[in-house]
């Protein structure tokens, strides 16, 4: 099995496993060599049968035409409450990433305020493109799905399973995929696994994220999955999914004296900059900065 399982995030649910590993692998090659050129860490280049993808894409899409409906076409046909709140969420990251007094979070959304909104995510960094609004109202909806449907959750959790072997040290989450690598973790003490890598992750937001993890956080600190180590947090400062940058404070070990078991004594969270240029929530751009191969290497070598 491999060294490395990364595992994807929304928007994937039309390709599979192995479509995905051949970019996501090579990227995560590249930018573990070069953070070995920068001298950032050491150890040997990465082989092709040492990176997998743990793949769920497949939860969300629906069975010809019996499943859920399709996400909604404009801003103007979202009624879902969660992914209304979800959207102003995003959107006040975004006002706050401008340098602006964040309004966008109101009691009651009304169509008004979702179209500001969006509007207000389609002028960021964060979704450029001619696609921007339906990529965002499909985004909402997998975010909800994932939390609301336990079948959906449970197959994206599976699948992770289904990747770590007893050489898989080093697990790596892009967005959504953060979560559940991070609930599967939890729920495994038992895997091998003792370096966690999340990129571009939603899981320090409030109400909508952070406290509907499963294993529920208690008083204000998510738990520290057992066995592991060392986890790098890595965000572009214009990504509205991770509207939360820092996660340290959220998930740092807990320290009482002794420390607890499956707790490494020197286990620490380090939340990481990086500069994916445009395209700030992309996993190959994340995947191939300095900052991401180091922290993977840095895991590996330590393994």
């Amino acid at each position: 099995m491999a060294r490395v399982v990364v595992v994807h995030g929304v928007g994937q649910e039309y390709v599979g496993r192995r479509s995905l590993r051949a970019p996501i692998a090579a990227a995560l090659a590249d930018g573990v060599e070069i953070a070995a050129a920068a001298g950032n860490v050491t150890g040997r280049s990465l082989a092709p049968d040492d990176i997998d993808v743990a793949f769920y894409g497949d939860a969300f899409r629906a069975p010809g035409s019996k499943g859920e409906p399709p996400a909604p076409r404009s801003v103007t046909d979202l009624t879902d409450p969660y992914e209304q709140a979800l959207l102003e969420v995003m959107a006040g990251a975004a006002e706050r990433d401008a340098g602006r007094s964040s309004s966008a979070v109101t009691k009651a959304p009304t169509p008004r305020s979702l179209q500001r909104a969006m509007n207000i995510l389609l002028r960021s960094p964060f979704l450029p493109g001619p696609v921007a609004e339906r990529f965002l109202l499909g985004l909402l909806r997998q975010v909800r799905r994932y939390f609301t449907d336990d079948t959906v959750r449970a197959r994206a959790t599976a699948a992770v399973g289904a990747r770590i072997g007893s050489d898989t040290t080093v697990l790596v989450g892009h967005s959504l995929g953060s979560v559940v690598a991070y609930e599967s973790l939890c729920a495994h003490p038992d895997w091998p696994v003792r370096t966690l890598v999340t990129l571009g992750s939603p899981l320090g937001m409030p109400t909508l994220v952070f406290d509907r993890l499963r294993p529920a956080p208690v008083a204000g600190r998510g738990q520290w999955p057992v066995g592991l180590e060392r986890w790098s947090n890595l965000a572009d400062r214009h990504d509205v999914v991770a509207s939360v940058k820092e996660l340290s404070g959220l998930f740092g070990p807990h320290r009482p004296n002794p420390v607890p078991t499956g707790v490494k004594p020197g286990a620490a969270l380090r939340d990481i900059a990086v500069d994916n240029g445009w395209k700030v929530h992309d996993v190959l751009r994340h995947l191939t900065a300095c900052e991401t191969g180091a922290a993977i290497g840095e895991g590996l070598v330590a393994s």
